[in-house]
């Protein structure tokens, strides 16, 4: 992956920017240097190299540096473009000195340059170092930015400020703090911005889901947001909490945990499966009601560990209804292989559970067994 987005054309773009932008840089030795660098370096690495190489060409002066970072900046992302407009890692160069060296005694200076910079490439993990260092000041140019014409900077505010956003260094404040700010960016008309508010409700989840769903709610009843959307939001907003059976999210999505359903047969084709075959069960549910019962149906599998603590882990299996006093029949082949890289699987007693809006109506065990 590396590679492809430090391959010579982005490379050599990269240094031709600087040579157009900045009187007296050297574009050709700029990009010798660049490229005899990137051997051996992982992506973060490679990044922080590329500044080094171009922060040897600036001014010492972070008020001249940042001028010329921002007038060697490329054209905008696409402002006629809704989603998916990440830009390039090799314009992460602003953002990776900005903190170097504008963290302390430039702080207002390097808003400026951050704001310029995400609209060629989010600055999402730059933005984290002066949350960290001026909480209450950069929530502030945050609260405004929320209202920025620029999608790009919109959805800064939310990302920045995730409380687990991948890769990036952790922020010390209290991750309930930026729902203010989400409060704002819930009705946007943009997907890529509200997409981010999901992923950034789905990190708070993990840490507080009643805190979430009260959000929703709020923002349900605030119809600010066209309902296709918030809908959209708010089951990727939900994801986990409903991975792991949270009542109150259910529920939000129309999924009850006292849902009248019962679980008529559980079954497995085989209680003997082999690492490398398939686990194959079959559930039936039924209802009494006068009603379709909605139901989201997942499978737990509880796996033998040798140190005899065990471990689990959730499968999506069906999104439903059962049908007014009938019946819902579900079958699901699971491969149990042998190589698989985020977990290894041992012989011996596992079992099986079948969860219904959450609630594990029933279990049936069986014996993985080693390849003969």
């Amino acid at each position: 992956m590396k590679d492809q987005l430090f391959n010579a054309e982005s490379l050599r773009d990269l240094a031709q920017e600087y040579g157009r932008g900045i009187d007296g840089f050297d574009a050709d030795a700029f990009h010798a240097e660049v490229v005899a660098g990137l051997e051996g370096r992982e992506l973060l690495e490679r990044l922080d190299w590329i500044a080094d190489c171009v922060e040897t060409r600036l001014s010492p002066d972070f008020d001249v540096m940042a001028d010329q970072l921002e007038a060697a900046m490329p054209s905008e992302l696409d402002p006629s473009l809704a989603d998916d407009d990440f830009g390039r890692f090799i314009h992460a160069v602003p953002g990776i000195l900005a903190v170097r060296h504008g963290l302390e005694t430039h702080r207002n200076r390097c808003f400026y340059l951050l704001h310029a910079a995400t609209r060629r490439f989010s600055m999402e993990f730059y933005i984290r170092p002066f949350l960290n260092r001026w909480p209450e000041e950069t929530l502030a140019i945050l609260d405004t930015w929320a209202g920025d014409q620029n999608y790009h900077v919109r959805r800064l505010v939310s990302e920045g400020t995730r409380p687990k956003l991948p890769w990036a260094k952790k922020v010390d404040i209290d991750p309930l703090v930026p729902l203010q700010l989400l409060d704002k960016l819930h009705a946007d008309p943009t997907r890529y911005v509200t997409r981010s508010v999901a992923n950034h409700l789905n990190d708070i989840s993990k840490i507080a889901p009643d805190a979430v769903t009260r959000r929703l709610r709020k923002w349900q009843n605030g119809n600010l947001q066209a309902t296709k959307e918030m809908d959209w939001m708010t089951r990727h907003a939900l994801r986990t909490a409903v991975k792991v059976g949270d009542v109150d999210s259910l529920a939000l999505l129309g999924f009850l945990a006292d849902a009248p359903v019962r679980l008529a047969r559980l079954s497995l084709a085989s209680k003997r499966v082999v690492i490398g075959e398939a686990l194959t069960l079959e559930i039936e549910l039924t209802t009494d009601s006068e009603t379709d019962v909605p139901v989201l149906v997942d499978y737990e599998i509880r796996f033998h560990r040798p140190n005899g603590r065990g471990g689990q882990k959730v499968f999506k299996l069906k999104q439903s209804k059962v049908p007014a006093g009938g019946r819902l029949v579900m079958s699901k082949r699971h491969p149990l292989k042998g190589n698989a890289t985020t977990f290894k699987l041992h012989p011996g007693p596992h079992s099986v559970a079948v969860q219904v809006n959450g609630k594990t109506l029933g279990e049936i065990s069986f014996d993985l067994m080693n390849p003969t």
